[in-house]
C-alpha cells in the first residue's frame, strides 16, 4: 500500500461510481479507496464491480447500513481473512 501516515488522517474523498447502471457517489477515506482497489485487483474485477456485489450482500442484511459503511465493514472482514469473494 503505497499510504504514508499524511494520508491516513486524510479526510473523506468522494468519488462517482455506476453500481448497476446507476451512478452514485460513495464518501471513504484513502486509505479505503486504496483497500478497495486492491481488493477489486486480488479478485480481478473493476472498483465498480466489487461495489456492486458488497451493495447486494448489504441489501441482504437485516438492518441493511450506508454503502460507505457496508464497504468499510466489508474490507475489515476481507482484512481479517474471513471473506472469500464478494458474491
Amino acid at each position: 500500500m503505497d499510504l504514508d501516515t499524511q494520508d491516513i488522517f486524510h479526510p473523506p474523498v468522494k468519488r462517482s461510481i455506476t453500481i448497476a447502471g446507476h451512478q452514485t457517489s460513495i464518501t471513504l477515506e484513502p486509505l479505503f479507496w486504496e483497500l478497495l482497489r486492491t481488493a477489486a485487483e486480488k479478485q480481478g474485477v473493476p472498483i465498480n464491480a466489487l461495489v456492486a456485489q458488497i451493495d447486494v450482500q448489504r441489501l441482504d442484511a437485516n438492518e441493511p447500513p450506508g454503502l460507505a459503511t457496508a464497504i468499510r465493514l466489508w474490507l475489515t472482514h476481507d482484512l481479517l481473512g474471513n471473506s472469500a469473494q464478494a458474491d
